[in-house]
This record gives C-alpha cells, sequence and structure tokens, in this order.
C-alpha cells in the first residue's frame, strides 16, 4: 500500500494554511475535511478582522478562497471522514481509517479537527445561525453595530463577548441562567460599570423569533417563573466550547478539557510525526488567524520532521 508523506484531518484555516505550506515543501499529502468542510467559519457571515480583506468577507468565501489555493499548488482533498486512528511509535508510520472504509498509511498528520461551540437544545436555533445567532462576537459583532443583542452565558468568554459587544451595539443584555457569574473578578468589575450592559440573573432562552432574521427572543424567568420577550438584532451564545478530539482520547496527550499539548512553542505532540494545529489545541485565542498561522507553522514542523528521517 502506498505511503503518503503527510494527512491533514480538517478543513478550517489550519488544514486548508498547512496544505497550502506542505504544497509548497513539494511533500505529498492528502486533506480530510470531516463532517463540515471549511470548519466553523463557513457559519460566519461577514468576516471584518481577517487581514487583506477591508471590506470583510463572507466566512464560506474566505474558506472557499483557501481550498481554491490549496487545489491550485496540489493538494487533495478527500470529502471523508477520519473515525479511527493508530499510531505507531516505533514504526514511525500511522495508520487512518476512513468512514468509506478506506485505510491510509501516512509518515506524519496534522491534526487540525478544530473545536465545537456548546450550543443550547432549542429547536429554533438553527433556522437563525447566521442570520442573527453567532457564536463569535470578534468574528460577527460589527454586524449589529448600533443595536441591541443578546449574549448567553456567566463566564469568562460571555463577559469578555459582551465587554466587546458593549463598544459596538446599542444595548446588550447578558443572560445568565443562575444567579451569579462564573468569571474572573476584574472582568465581573468591568461589566458592572458599562451602562448598556443589562444583567439579567435567573433567565434562560427558551425561543428564537423573526422572519428570515433575528427578531426576537423568549426568555423564561426561574424565580418569578414568567416569559417575557425581548426585541434584539443578535444573539451570540458564549457558553464555551470543546475541542473535536474524541477520536484521539488515549492515543495522544491531552489536556484535561481535551485540547491536544503540543511542545515548546510548536506544533509537535508527545507522539513522533503527530502535528496539532489550530483550536484543537488553542484554548486562547481561537481566530482564523491564528489557526492559520498555527498550519503554517504545522506545515514547517512537517517539513523539518521529514527531512531529518530520511536523512539521518
Amino acid at each position: 500500500m502506498k505511503i503518503i508523506d503527510c494527512v491533514i484531518i480538517g478543513s478550517g484555516p489550519a488544514g486548508y494554511s498547512a496544505a497550502i505550506y506542505l504544497a509548497r515543501y513539494n511533500i505529498k499529502h492528502l486533506i480530510y475535511t470531516g463532517d463540515i468542510p471549511g470548519g466553523q467559519l463557513i457559519n460566519t457571515t461577514i468576516v471584518d478582522n481577517y487581514p487583506g480583506f477591508s471590506k470583510g468577507i463572507l466566512g464560506i468565501n474566505l474558506m472557499n478562497e483557501m481550498y481554491k489555493q490549496a487545489i491550485k499548488y496540489g493538494t487533495i482533498v478527500k470529502y471523508n471522514k477520519i473515525i479511527k486512528v493508530f499510531f505507531l511509535k516505533k514504526k514511525k508510520l500511522h495508520y487512518l481509517y476512513t468512514n468509506n472504509k478506506k485505510k491510509i498509511i501516512t509518515k506524519t498528520v496534522i491534526i487540525a479537527t478544530g473545536s465545537l461551540p456548546k450550543t443550547l437544545k432549542i429547536k429554533s436555533l438553527n433556522n437563525f445561525l447566521g442570520y442573527g445567532i453567532s457564536y463569535c462576537a470578534t468574528c460577527d459583532g460589527m454586524i449589529f453595530k448600533n443595536k441591541n443583542v443578546a449574549v448567553i452565558g456567566g463566564g469568562n468568554k460571555a463577559l469578555e463577548e459582551s465587554i466587546l459587544l458593549s463598544k459596538i451595539c446599542k444595548k446588550v443584555y447578558l443572560i445568565i441562567r443562575n444567579n451569579k457569574f462564573k468569571a474572573y473578578k476584574i472582568l465581573i468589575n468591568i461589566i458592572n460599570k458599562i451602562k448598556n450592559i443589562k444583567i439579567l440573573f435567573n433567565y434562560i432562552v427558551i425561543k428564537f423569533l423573526g422572519n428570515k432574521k433575528l427578531k426576537y427572543i423568549n426568555l423564561f424567568n426561574k424565580i418569578k417563573n414568567k416569559i417575557k420577550k425581548k426585541k434584539v438584532s443578535g444573539v451570540f451564545i458564549a457558553i464555551g466550547n470543546y475541542p473535536n478530539t474524541s477520536i484521539f482520547k488515549n492515543k495522544i496527550k491531552m489536556d484535561k478539557n481535551g485540547y491536544i499539548i503540543t511542545k515548546n512553542k510548536t506544533t509537535k505532540t508527545n507522539i513522533p510525526g503527530i502535528f496539532a494545529a489550530g483550536d484543537v489545541q488553542d484554548k486562547i485565542y481561537k481566530q482564523a488567524i491564528t489557526s492559520a498561522g498555527s498550519g503554517c507553522m504545522a506545515a514547517f514542523d512537517v517539513e523539518k520532521y521529514l527531512y531529518y528521517n530520511k536523512y539521518k
């Protein structure tokens, strides 16, 4: 069976950036897209903070441009999902299995499977995803300039998103299901001083309403046992993320939250020949630009690894 130089698992900014650089190194590689070709960005409307696009760009268009650039240089894209992996340290070969029962043998792997936002189990949510509902204020905040929005969550991310949105939006409703924050005290102190943020403790969102675009949310007060309706143009769900690493459990070193651990500011993992890039190993920045940068780093690390093992 033919042995591949590198397989990239995941097709977001990290995966495609890695592919572009591997292609320029003339390293034979495949990229497996997984369930969501293009990653989370395809559900984002306008991306205003990616360098080179002063007027912004649709998330799906940005990923299409990355795809076309990778294809131009010779990347082979497979629209399948890797469902099982075996990383063999001694042989320095790794075995991957796809959902269409294909077996791949590769010298190196770049894991770029990203992370997934925790979401709400509300039927009407999917109707407005990308049309009022977002998981990233940094990505989509400017869409709602001078409008009323809501942020759902009481942790650090929710408070950080609320602070950012308060500088852009007319009013920010911070909706917290319990009677207290679960965030750093410094963030709580800042939030309490911002006049256009209204904190709603003991509320949960039970329904999203609108015609094509989001217009209202129904809130349930757990204490008063009453429902109220709020007019908002946008809702940002900020209840956390989880890394998409379930198939790598007990196969590679991760932290307690499932993020892959990389070594010494590189993309190297504890397994020789296995590298990780993007949100799957980044629990701090989680931006398209940082994911793309780490994808580039992973390609550099792969090239060095293959060169060393070929000529040592």
